[in-house]
């Protein structure tokens, strides 16, 4: 995949679902050990990476400097924009669930945690991610239009 004038340039393929499995693995231990605090925190890694690309997010960045280099090139680059999408979709789920917490709806607020750690963990072991499929999904309908 080549950069064009209106995309991005790619990204390794591993970097999302390395990111993936670190925000899966967070929120379960977050659920698991009974740490609320975890919920906003994920937003706000999720959020960074989201906003301002792996630069910024936490986990991104970690494997850009320690991962890739011990495991080599990318065998496959990708467009960053369907999963900076998916992470953003997070973030709004992680927010709202940290407003959740804010108004005393713990149970609801884990709810929408663990959908996020469910769906990371699908991407991160599959790479299936649904918040992608959602990105490339509204892509094709905005570009068809939505009448079909």
């Amino acid at each position: 995949m080549t950069a064009t004038r209106d995309a991005p340039p790619p990204i390794d393929a591993r970097m999302p679902r390395f990111n993936q499995g670190a925000v899966a693995l967070g929120l379960l231990a977050g659920f698991v050990f009974r740490q609320p605090w975890v919920i906003p925190a994920f937003a706000i890694v999720l959020g960074l990476g989201a906003a301002f690309g792996p630069r910024w997010g936490p986990f991104l960045r970690i494997y850009a400097d320690v991962v890739r280099p011990r495991v080599g090139p990318p065998p496959v680059l990708e467009d960053p924009r369907p999963p900076r999408f998916a992470a953003l979709l997070g973030t709004v789920f992680l927010g709202v669930g940290s407003l959740l917490l804010l108004a005393g709806a713990s149970l609801v607020a884990w709810g929408l945690a663990l959908l996020v750690a469910g769906l990371a963990a699908l991407a991160a072991v599959t790479g299936v991610c649904v918040g992608c499929e959602v990105y490339v999904w509204l892509r094709r309908r905005s570009t068809a239009g939505w009448d079909g």
